[in-house]
């Protein structure tokens, strides 16, 4: 009894869904990863193996994640998890930062004025458990995405042995003797009333009061110059912060340019030769007549009065004087500005601060006396106004340092603080100069990240590192109450550590000096027994730059990466860290990712609508979209995002997932132990797309070294979707499809889609880890195979290619890239019969090439095969050539009738009286398989 055709015919089959369903079927596959304990379970896979160790920058436990971190995390596990597929033991030990400013003043909100009565211990607490709720809150988020790790014993730096290990660093500074106590200017934050590193302060955009001020002149002009004998001679100088005048005591002069005297009204003013039409322009000045040049140095020890106090100004010299803005006569006030500081120990000149904590005067004239610095400007402005002083105004915006926590504008401030000198020696040189020369040893990506961080060291003052409050690791010293003397003991200081490790940075509120010093203890210089604790705490970024010491211990870390400000941040607290307690480097590399923007280019803000939430997007498209626009761009430049570019990854993850689902549908009946082929055994299409494979597999291997994420993705997403997709899978469908089960010629193509697959299932398990740990279950059993994907190994080019670059291989390749390059011309002039009318689909065509005389020979050698590469019923190749014209292509009606199994045309069916309408080709297949079904 002749069988239905329907039942002949290897329509591809799968349990694979087309639909992935993402956002209900990846919770699913997180319990099942939890359950196998999936990062314990890969890391067992590869003990033994060589070690890479990527160190985790601590993200800041206020909030929950923004699409930042995401492509933070997200580019972090592509490393992990292909150099764990590279054949590494890859830990990840996720962290977190959670002592410092921005929740102290979170905390500080909820308790309101409670928090005046409070015993530290407490807020301490509340403060620990605001940056917990947010650990967990964003703990969980990153699992959402896919990101293995230890999970459930991340580090914190609120842990007490974190913590130990932070002070241990610090007393290691103090015992070399880096770390000093001094008076100095520093970044100054009024409404948070703290003292700030460099990597804390941020530059916006601020409006300020620019005022040009007159100094008269209170020693001889003549002793300048002669022209100026007899005259009455002022300063002009220039300020965009008038409250900072109260504490102006000298006026810098460059040593190296010249000066003018400018003569206006019977008074002669002094400023900048280079700047003397631009001040004259911006002041009253504009008919002044020079009358004197002469050297800066001769201006050093004039002296000048006051604009509105009874004070003597010292004229100094100093080489920071630019000839860029001003006029080149710069107030100086020593408590208000690191140069202005500097000068002023030089000079001998006062260094007292009259600006309180909170940013109000004091000490000063009724006008201003008690106002914050900035709400004074405008009062002061007047005041020189009343005073007849003031000789140019007019409001500027401009660049101005802010609070990166409060985004609110700071000051210069002169304070007590505590300080690593960068002068300081190390056992190989100072602290900067063993740094400059560690930078030099470290890969950075992309490389104009050593320039930046070099600058940064080289310029840097020393580095201020305390802060007056609550939530941090306390800066754990003692001083005799009687002398004053810091205590400088390294017996005291290994039992401050060990008290840390039992109870944490708390203990230096739970008990007095006299608890945490040994019995008896006495001044080593007075013999004093009474001494009093130092309450400020340690900066966070050395608490952050103290991590690599405090997870991962002595080993270098291999890897670090982080956004574009961790170079003035992390990447550099990390470095002066570990130098201080190690001698060098805590990396070997170091990669730097851009901000993310909108397509515009802009920042994004929730006051702008654009801000795209990866929480959000994993809900409704799937975490899986997240990671693959990870992977789509180059982390190193400013990547953009949308929603609608968010949709195009999806849509570029259904094609992607559609390959799959075609290699899975035709491997329903394939048993690679028996079925497989090997290469040489493979018709020679199978060969060529499996040599594709190969180079495909270097280049995404390669591409994987060099963390060129997007390059692999756009790989391998083109190979799905061009190479096999649009051409591979087109042609070799005929063969799957009609071909009995198992026909040498369908095996073929089994062998090398089910290679394909798991290669590219390997390739692509980095970057969709969901995705493709379920294709893992699906794809036939091989003895040997790892339960997950991520425990499997990256394949090698020689493995799905045998001599790949033999010269057989190399004919293949050739001959085949010609062949689809012939392809391509035949399909347009398909579409084009096709838009005539001539034909419906392309097995209603036949296909009559004349070709060129150098293509005949190849065309002849593969003309069985060629019906089927185009897929079309009938090909012919027309005899004489085309004389060097190009291919032609003729498209004519196909001979024959319609094969109602595999509808191709043909001229003989009808030939077979069992099986009247199927062709030449389908006949036997059909006999064969009646006889199998009989004898069943």
């Amino acid at each position: 009894m002749p069988l239905e055709l329907k039942d002949t015919i290897n329509l591809p089959k799968t349990d694979f869904a087309m639909k992935a369903n993402l956002p209900l079927n990846e919770p699913k596959m997180l319990a099942r990863w939890e359950e196998q304990r999936i990062y314990e379970l890969i890391r067992e896979s590869r003990q033994g193996k060589p070690s890479y160790i990527l160190h985790d920058g601590p993200p800041y436990a206020n909030g929950p994640i923004h699409l930042g971190h995401a492509l933070n995390k997200c580019l972090k596990d592509f490393v992990v998890k292909s150099k764990t597929m590279a054949g590494f033991d890859a830990p990840y030990i996720p962290g977190w930062d959670c002592h410092g400013l921005p929740i102290e003043i979170k905390v500080d909100e909820q308790l309101g004025r409670k928090k005046l009565e409070m015993d530290p211990l407490d807020v301490r607490a509340a403060c620990a458990k605001y940056a917990l709720k947010y650990l967990d809150t964003q703990r969980e988020q990153f699992k959402r995405l896919g990101v293995f790790g230890q999970w459930d014993k991340p580090y914190s730096t609120m842990t007490p042995e974190y913590e130990s290990v932070v002070l241990r660093i610090f007393y290691d500074f103090l015992e070399q003797g880096a770390v000093y106590k001094g008076l100095r200017p520093v970044y100054w934050c009024i409404h948070d009333k703290t003292a700030l590193a460099e990597a804390e302060v941020e530059y916006e955009m601020h409006t300020s009061p620019s005022v040009y001020v007159r100094y008269m002149m209170t020693s001889d002009p003549g002793g300048i110059d002669p022209a100026l004998a007899g005259k009455q001679a002022a300063a002009i100088i220039w300020t965009t912060t008038p409250w900072t005048l109260p504490a102006s005591m000298a006026i810098a002069f460059s040593p190296n340019a010249e000066y003018v005297g400018l003569e206006h009204d019977g008074l002669v003013y002094i400023v900048a030769g280079e700047l003397a039409e631009a001040t004259k322009a911006k002041t009253d000045l504009h008919d002044a007549k020079e009358i004197a040049r002469f050297a800066g140095s001769k201006l050093e020890r004039a002296t000048f009065q006051h604009p509105f106090l009874d004070r003597s100004i010292l004229g100094v010299l100093a080489d920071y004087v630019t000839m860029d803005t001003g006029t080149g006569a710069v107030h100086t006030a020593p408590a208000h500005g690191a140069d202005d500081f500097y000068t002023g120990v030089k000079y001998g000149i006062d260094q007292t601060c009259n600006v309180d904590e909170a940013g109000r005067l004091r000490n000063g004239l009724p006008e201003y006396d008690g106002m914050t610095v900035f709400k004074a400007n405008p009062v002061i402005v007047q005041l020189l106004r009343e005073r007849g002083v003031l000789l140019g105004f007019e409001n500027i915006e401009h660049s101005y340092p802010h609070c990166w926590r409060c985004h609110n504008p700071i000051i210069f401030r002169a304070t007590e603080q505590w300080f690593i000198a960068m002068e300081a020696k190390m056992s190989n040189g100072t602290l900067r100069s063993v740094a400059l020369d560690e930078i030099k040893k470290v890969k950075w990506d992309p490389s104009w990240g050593e320039e930046r961080i070099s600058n940064m060291i080289a310029t840097r003052p020393d580095w201020c590192i305390s802060r007056q409050r609550l939530w941090g690791v306390p800066i754990a010293v003692f001083f005799c109450e009687g002398c004053n003397t810091l205590v400088s003991d390294k017996a005291v200081n290994a039992g401050v550590v060990e008290r840390v490790v039992k109870e944490g940075g708390d203990t230096w509120y739970k008990h007095q000096a006299s608890e945490l010093l040994p019995s008896g203890y006495k001044c080593s210089k007075c013999g004093g027994t009474s001494f009093r604790k130092e309450m400020d705490i340690i900066d966070v970024w050395f608490e952050s730059g103290s991590s690599k010491l405090a997870v991962i211990g002595e080993p270098t870390a291999d890897f670090y990466t982080e956004g574009g400000d961790q170079h003035r941040g992390w990447f550099h607290s990390s470095l002066l860290c570990h130098i201080g307690a190690q001698g060098h480097a805590p990396y070997k590399h170091v990669a730097t990712s851009g901000w993310t923007l909108d397509p515009q280019g802009r920042a994004m803000s929730k006051s702008l609508g654009n801000v795209v939430d990866p929480v959000d997007i994993a809900k409704r498209l799937g975490a899986e979209i997240v990671r693959l626009w990870v992977a789509s761009v180059d982390f190193r430049e400013d990547v953009r995002a949308s929603e609608e570019l968010m949709q195009r990854v999806a849509e570029n993850y259904k094609k992607i997932r559609n390959t799959f689902r075609y290699i899975l549908g035709n491997l329903k009946n394939f048993d690679p132990a028996k079925d497989a082929l090997k290469f040489e055994e493979l018709q020679p299409f199978d060969q060529y797309i499996l040599l594709r494979l190969a180079e495909v597999i270097g280049d995404v291997r390669d591409w994987y070294d060099e963390m060129s994420f997007h390059k692999l993705f756009m790989r391998l997403k083109d190979f799905c979707v061009v190479d096999l997709s649009a051409v591979y899978f087109d042609v070799i469908k005929d063969r799957l499809y009609i071909s009995l089960p198992d026909a040498k010629a369908r095996r073929s193509a089994q062998t090398a889609i089910w290679t394909i697959g798991e290669a590219l299932v390997r390739l692509l398990a980095p970057l969709m880890s969901f995705t493709a740990e379920e294709l893992w279950q699906f794809f036939p059993a091989v003895e040997g195979r790892p339960t997950t994907v991520h425990a499997a190994y990256f394949p090698k080019a020689e493995d799905v290619a045998d001599n790949r670059s033999g010269e057989a291989a190399k004919t293949i390749e050739s001959e085949y890239e010609r062949l689809i390059a012939v392809r391509t011309d035949v399909l347009k002039a398909l579409e084009e019969a096709r838009n005539a009318k001539l034909i419906g689909s392309g097995l209603e065509a036949q296909v009559v090439l004349t070709a060129p005389a150098e293509l005949v020979p190849l065309l002849e050698k593969h003309k069985a095969e060629l019906r089927y590469l185009f897929i079309v019923s009938d090909v012919q190749l027309a005899t004489g050539g085309t004389n060097g014209s190009g291919l032609q292509v003729q498209v004519n009606k196909a001979p024959g009738q319609k094969c109602e199994r595999c509808w191709n045309y043909s001229t003989h069916v009808g030939e077979d009286a069992e099986y009247p309408t199927v062709c030449e080709r389908c006949s036997p297949v059909l006999h064969k398989l009646e006889a199998t079904a009989g004898a069943h």
